[in-house]
């Protein structure tokens, strides 16, 4: 056969086999693969404020806080005798996210015990005393830890009332403190009221 009648019969068979190709195969190979989007932020209402968490609002009475988040998990580790302060996990709330009730209002709200809740700053248990800091500036005032030695401390930040200094007792107040192991890390943390400044439970 003469090369120039070799060449048209390979061309001819070339075509041919482009022709049987299932259509859309080239461009399939040609796109590449979509990445997974990534996760969502979690929502603003699964984050611990100063005034409260989800559905749940420093101020609340025992029956609303009930009502929104179950009774205790424990009912005998609920009551404090001879206390009107008591504290406890709602069954509906997640692991480790305790309330507090003073006078039978929800007085403040903890995390500890590896929860892994985040307050609205995006900070939770584990965190550096460090990044505490530097996410509220000069709003943050630390104190030494009470059975603690350094790096363990206190930070403490109020929304309302006052941001450093004296011990707070307006019913108003609202804030978090930070409980900061001595490991200089978030080993806990505590929202709500005047009540977040106790460091042992109740008192």
């Amino acid at each position: 056969m003469k090369p120039l009648a070799l060449f048209s019969t390979l061309s001819a068979v070339a075509l041919a086999l482009a022709a049987c190709r299932p259509a859309g195969e080239a461009s399939a190979r040609a796109t590449p693969i979509a990445e997974a989007p990534a996760a969502p932020p979690s929502p603003a209402g699964d984050r611990l404020t100063a005034t409260g968490w989800g559905p749940l609002k420093i101020g609340m009475t025992r029956d609303e806080v009930v009502a929104a988040a179950g009774d205790t998990r424990s009912p005998d580790a609920a009551g404090i005798p001879g206390s009107d302060c008591v504290e406890f996990q709602p069954k509906n709330v997640p692991e480790n996210l305790w309330v507090m009730l003073e006078a039978g209002k929800l007085s403040r709200m903890t995390i500890a015990d590896m929860s892994m809740l985040k307050t609205d700053k995006g900070l939770g248990l584990g965190d550096t005393a460090e990044a505490v800091k530097a996410a509220y500036g000069a709003a943050a005032a630390a104190s030494p830890h009470r059975y603690q030695d350094a790096p363990a401390e206190y930070i403490t930040v109020w929304e309302v009332g006052p941001r450093a200094g004296s011990h707070v007792e307006g019913e108003a107040a609202r804030g978090i403190v930070y409980e900061i192991d001595a490991t200089g890390k978030v080993g806990a943390i505590h929202a709500g009221g005047p009540s977040i400044q106790y460091v042992e439970g109740c008192a």
